[in-house]
């Protein structure tokens, strides 16, 4: 029994069984207590069961997060359930990373981007928060800042790696096909009208654009690493349903890194011909979408094409605010946190916008960290990805590469660190520099080109 207990799992599960039993016993005596204690003992058994399944547990969250939804509950439930979503969402998340910790062993990585927000909490309590800030908020936003990091401090196997890549891959197709029956249902439409059609999914066409960005890095990686057509038909239906969401400045970055990929970056498992094919019919596509585009105004894509094509979409009644609350602590910023508390929730910019995030990294940095922060968060993010990637397979390390530089555009227009998205990129930023510690697993029958295998040649020692 001593030994038992002293094995984790067996300490989670006794605790587990202590909890009931004690439940049970408040069930007689204090009942006031017992639902309490069940409850404990409930979120025990699921430790228990997180900590013996992780990879699991973490692909089912990872998936869950890719669906964005806070926007459903929001448009179900009112408003008030946006953030309770969001912060549950990042609590399972930080509970996951802590039992991989736990699992796999911890790893120190003091490049991690997530240092950086740690550091601003810290300025932003001695110099002094933004009116309206307090303490709590700015450690709560804090927190949520570093969730999406948390599987970065885990020495994660390859069978978490690999796993986590792959439902990567499959988040914006879930994401759809699971509101697919409740639009049947007229629960909750596929589509949004916002300047025009928009795929929305179960959340917002802007949060599945972000989710389409890392699926479509995920299956480019694993069309370098294994040739396979399963990944090519993926990439294509995650480059379709990021088109359908309309979101102009993912589309942009996600061409950008693909056909940058394509074109430079040599595999002996994706031929050349096959990406060659694959980049002429791309740009074979290209001229039948400009001469159709007006008779598709009604997607929003087409529609800002044709009416709107400097359309910052209101960013630029947003900024202004930034900027002023940014240039009054230009050094050192406001703290964590601030950037929720510069335009006032219930403003007339708000009410025609339906949003007061800055939908600009750099300027909400600016206002929570000052010029220090910002300085210190840009150099973490490169330093980290340029070391954590020098050493991963030649295809991964230019992909990963290409991939942030793209990232770092998109900062400029989209709230690419603080919305679950974020939680996707990173946990599978993890993932591939995973790689960097343990090698991936290569398909056991080389390729020559996408669906067509090539006899093994034998070993030479073999051969007389």
């Amino acid at each position: 029994m001593r030994g038992f207990l002293d094995h984790p799992d067996g300490a989670i599960l006794g605790g587990a069984v202590a909890l009931l039993a004690a439940g049970l016993v408040c069930g007689l005596l204090a009942p006031a207590v017992f639902w309490l204690m069940l409850a404990a003992a409930v979120l025990a058994g699921v430790g228990f069961l997180a900590f013996r399944f992780p990879t699991q547990f973490c692909v089912a969250w990872l998936l869950v997060t890719g669906m964005s939804l806070e926007m459903a509950f929001a448009d179900w439930v009112g408003t008030e359930a946006y953030q309770p979503v969001i912060a549950v969402i990042k609590a399972v998340g930080i509970g996951l990373g802590c039992l991989c910790v736990l699992r796999f062993g911890p790893k120190l990585d003091l490049l991690c981007p997530a240092w950086g927000f740690l550091l601003m909490l810290m300025t932003g309590l001695a110099h002094g928060l933004y009116p309206g800030l307090n303490a709590a908020d700015s450690l709560r936003s804090a927190v949520g800042s570093i969730a999406p990091f948390v599987f970065c401090f885990c020495r994660a196997p390859r069978s978490w790696a690999e796993a986590i890549v792959r439902a990567t891959k499959w988040c914006p197709v879930v994401a759809v096909a699971a509101c697919l029956p409740l639009a049947v249902a007229g629960l909750r439409p596929l589509f949004v009208d916002s300047g025009g059609a928009r795929l929305a999914g179960l959340g917002h066409p802007a949060f599945l654009a972000n989710v389409c960005l890392p699926a479509i890095y995920a299956c480019l990686i694993q069309l370098y690493r294994e040739g396979r057509r399963g990944d090519l038909l993926l990439l294509i239906a995650n480059g379709l349903i990021l088109v359908l969401t309309g979101a102009r400045a993912p589309l942009f970055y996600a061409v950008a890194v693909c056909g940058l990929s394509l074109f430079s970056i040599r595999s002996r498992l994706f031929a050349a011909r096959d990406r060659a094919a694959l980049v002429l019919s791309a740009l074979a596509v290209v001229p039948l979408l400009v001469v159709f585009a007006g008779a598709f105004s009604e997607v929003r894509l087409f529609n800002v094409m044709v009416n709107e094509t400097g359309n910052l979409s209101g960013r630029d009644l947003l900024w202004p605010e930034f900027e002023a609350a940014a240039a009054r602590s230009l050094w050192f910023g406001w703290g964590i946190g601030a950037g929720n508390a510069v335009i006032p929730p219930h403003s007339e910019i708000v009410q025609q916008m339906h949003t007061w995030a800055a939908h600009n990294e750099y300027l909400r940095i600016g206002v929570e960290g000052g010029l220090v922060g910002q300085a210190l968060l840009i150099g973490l993010f490169a330093a980290w990805v340029l070391f954590r990637s020098r050493d991963l397979p030649e295809s991964d390390r230019r992909i990963m590469r290409l991939a942030f530089i793209a990232y770092a555009g998109l900062a400029a227009t989209d709230n690419v660190l603080i919305s679950t998205p974020a939680c996707v990129m990173f946990a599978f930023t993890a993932a591939v520099f995973a790689g960097r510690d343990v090698a991936p697993a290569i398909s056991a029958t080389p390729r020559t080109s996408i669906g067509r295998p090539r006899l093994a040649l034998p070993d030479s020692r073999l051969v007389a």
